[in-house]
């Protein structure tokens, strides 16, 4: 589950970042996500540090995890 977790959040990353960068460099969106929601440009970084959030987090837990089974 911790694995299908990390490939979502890496996935929003990349389609924050790309949105961001397509809008504010090139002028168009790039990436999936402004199929689904018009969002601002300060959204698609919402998007990207949301991915990244959870992905630090699902880590951090799985390391506890590992560490709590290995110690008892």
């Amino acid at each position: 589950m911790r694995g299908l977790i990390g490939f979502v959040c890496v996935i929003a990353i990349i389609q924050g970042l790309g949105g961001f960068i397509g809008r504010v460099w090139f002028g168009n969106e790039w990436g999936f996500l402004d199929r689904l929601v018009d969002l601002p440009v300060p959204g698609y970084l919402g998007v990207a540090l949301a991915g990244l959030v959870v992905l630090i987090w699902s880590e951090a837990a799985r390391k506890r995890g590992e560490k709590s089974t290995t110690q008892g």
